[in-house]
């Protein structure tokens, strides 16, 4: 039995007979007679039976007619999130970014979409914070934040900003009159990092590991503040990017260094799989972060 069946059923029901129906099924009246002998002839049962003025439900009758009401509410339900899905205004977004710190933007913003986009569910995938791209791949994911993109063709990566890291430094540290390090600067240093593993760690993979270069120790601290109190206390230095370190960038004992000669520069993209790209509601949501994540302004370095 087809959903065609049931609304032919539900609509002969309410309307108390073929020829008051004829008008909402778009059908002649042979035909509409024709289908209902034939969906009693599938069931082995009688719909309905006639009396002088009106049809009436059989108890099989009633039986698809409560089937048809449910199923049709539930067909127009569905129609309706798909066109909201289309249009892009309802849909729902698994999302994670590849480094911890990044979620320090993803409250405000979600606020602001819950208030734009009300019928747009955002999920944050904390689990799958060191391996989004995998994650996106296995569909456990809709958008993935990155900055190292990989070449799986069935990736598509769109650029939302620019940031850079930088080197904090107690001001009684060697470094600290540096106008910027080299990656054997960071031989003799204690090295504060989020989290392992190192290959997730910017500064390692992007600037030391080229150059074969080790810090002489490293200590995960996950919490940033616990971080730069131990930073503060000169028992090591860390790497953070710029918009990172916005709230304690007032701190006298503080050191803000570039890394390399011009900066140790990232771009983040959302990545999402090729397939989901005609998705609206995906990429209105990828369009307002980028427009919030730009927002940022820039912090200058500080030297002795």
């Amino acid at each position: 039995m087809e959903l065609r069946h049931l609304n032919l059923i539900k609509t002969i029901a309410e309307e108390k007979g073929i020829t008051k129906s004829l008008g909402k099924l778009f059908l002649t009246q042979s035909a509409v007679s024709h289908q209902l002998r034939d969906i009693e002839d599938r069931i082995g049962a009688k719909i309905f039976y006639r009396t002088k003025n009106q049809w009436l439900l059989t108890e099989e009758g009633k039986i698809l007619y409560d089937a048809a009401v449910i199923i049709q509410a539930e067909f127009n339900s569905a129609l309706n999130k798909v066109n909201e899905m289309r249009d892009g205004h309802a849909g729902s977004i698994r999302i994670a970014t590849e480094c911890y710190t990044s979620y320090h933007w993803l409250p405000s913003f979600l606020s602001r979409m819950n208030t734009l986009y009300p019928k747009l569910e955002v999920k944050i995938n904390i689990e799958a914070t060191h391996k989004p791209l995998e994650k996106l791949l296995a569909n456990e994911l809709d958008v993935a934040i990155t900055s190292d993109p990989t070449k799986d063709k069935s990736i598509k990566y769109i650029e939302l900003f620019k940031d850079e890291v930088i080197a904090i430094v107690h001001k009684e540290n060697q470094l600290s009159h540096k106008k910027q390090l080299n990656p054997a600067d960071f031989s003799d240093q204690t090295l504060i990092i989020h989290s392992y593993p190192l290959e997730t760690v910017t500064v390692y993979e992007h600037f030391l590991k080229a150059q074969k270069a080790y810090p002489k120790q490293i200590i995960a601290i996950p919490l940033t503040e616990v971080a730069l109190e131990m930073v503060k206390s000169g028992m090591g230095i860390m790497t953070l990017p710029a918009w990172a370190l916005r709230p304690f960038v007032s701190s006298p004992n503080l050191r803000l260094l570039k890394i390399g000669q011009k900066g140790l520069i990232r771009i983040h993209y959302a990545a999402i799989r090729h397939e989901d790209a005609q998705k609206k509601y995906i990429i209105d949501f990828i369009e307002n972060l980028k427009e919030e994540l730009n927002k940022d302004e820039h912090i200058s370095y500080s030297h002795n």
